[in-house]
């Protein structure tokens, strides 16, 4: 059984109320990180939604990870201005670095890489964004740089900024 924080269903003025799944699944997943096998159970018995529903919303929607992240989300825009200024080679450039692929954590969780639809920098062009910290304007050679500071400052036990 996977530990994880306190999860107090009473406290959350949702439950028993229509459409509380969202927000429950929303709670249960910045408390630990993602939604774990067991935090799921405990919604299901807590409130009596049937397990299909509950992994029907956690899957469907974008927002929500089955899967634990790494300590730094590396987000690659693909939007339209991205992509015609190279993000498909800055996100190979991020894969080569960290010998990871889309939607994959580093085996030291420091790293989660994401592909995304637009970050909303267009005129930064390509853009990615670790955290919340937005580098645009990139080549290959620049985004490795980023990527081996941030590395950098996770081995020096820092918070991951560069």
């Amino acid at each position: 059984m996977e530990a994880h924080r306190q999860f107090d269903f009473r406290n959350q003025h949702y439950v028993g109320q229509e459409g509380r799944l969202i927000p429950l699944l929303q709670k249960a997943q910045e408390t630990d990180g993602y939604l774990t096998r067991d935090r799921i159970l405990e919604i299901h018995r807590e409130t009596g939604i049937p397990l299909s529903n509950i992994y029907g919303v956690a899957t469907f929607y974008a927002q929500f990870r089955m899967t634990p992240v790494g300590k730094n989300l590396i987000r690659v825009c693909h939007g339209t201005a991205c992509h015609v200024a190279g993000a498909k080679d800055i996100g190979e450039a991020i894969e080569e670095t960290l010998q990871i692929s889309n939607g994959q954590t580093t085996a030291d969780r420091l790293f989660t890489l994401e592909t995304v639809s637009c970050i909303g920098c267009c005129s930064l062009a390509p853009v990615i964004m670790i955290n919340h910290d937005t580098y645009g304007n990139l080549s290959e050679r620049q985004v490795k740089k980023v990527i081996k500071q941030v590395q950098a400052a996770g081995a020096a036990g820092k918070p991951g900024q560069a």
